[in-house]
């Protein structure tokens, strides 16, 4: 009994350390984009990704990034959500969504307007449009395959497939974002406050969402009583 209680305060103190620690960092890049020190992060990493410059590895790299564009992370949320609601997991298919839509595309777009940030004036690759801060791609990537990882989760209880889930999706993750340090359109720290409020709007989510299938799970069971009796 006594495990029992404890679990809820253990979860509780988990998710108010993942939000407190994504929250600190986020802000402590956003409230001094010109820091010295932040400054010399983005510049020395920079320096290092586009040392690998060269054809072959940029044509790799513009395929890589399309996933994390808006038409390739709107395409794997249909096609992902479509396989949910044909397998009949409706709250799944509307969760991921739903986390989609306001975590990325609406959570996002409203950072971008409020921090402003241009983008580097280094050597781009490609042109892209719009504020910096935080990248689109590494919070979208970490939104979506945040979510359906959240989900593999939820429907197995399979350890090798959670582990291989959890490698694909955070390879994904990582290698998304640094294709856009590549590329010369985001600084590191863009694709570390995309991270870091990816994770925070999981997080929140993840709660909400949990919250509804366990009344879902009530309703259902007082839909089966009913029925019964």
């Amino acid at each position: 009994m006594m495990e029992e209680k404890k679990h809820p305060i253990v979860s509780l103190l988990l998710l108010l350390l993942i939000l407190g620690t994504c929250t600190w960092v986020f802000v402590s890049i956003a409230k001094d984009f010109e820091a010295a020190h932040i400054r010399q992060f983005d510049y020395s990493i920079i320096q290092y990704v586009q040392g690998f410059i060269s054809e072959p590895i940029t044509n790799l790299v513009l395929k890589i990034t399309f996933l994390g564009s808006s038409i390739g992370i709107a395409i794997i949320t249909f096609v992902f959500s479509l396989i949910l609601v044909l397998f009949r997991k409706y709250l799944f298919g509307i969760y991921l969504l739903m986390s989609v839509a306001v975590g990325y595309v609406g959570l996002n777009t409203v950072l971008k307007h409020i921090f402003q940030r241009e983008r580097p004036s280094i050597l781009r690759l490609v042109e892209e449009h719009g504020f910096s801060f935080p990248s689109g791609h590494s919070m979208g990537t970490m939104v979506l395959f945040g979510t359906l990882l959240l989900i593999l989760f939820k429907l197995s209880k399979s350890a090798s497939v959670r582990v291989i889930g959890v490698i694909a999706a955070l390879s994904i993750i990582l290698i998304i974002g640094l294709t856009r340090v590549y590329l010369g359109v985001h600084y590191p720290t863009d694709i570390v406050g995309g991270y870091t409020a990816g994770i925070v709007w999981l997080t929140i989510s993840v709660v909400m969402f949990n919250q509804i299938e366990k009344r879902t799970q009530k309703q259902d069971k007082l839909l089966f009583v009913n029925n019964r009796y």
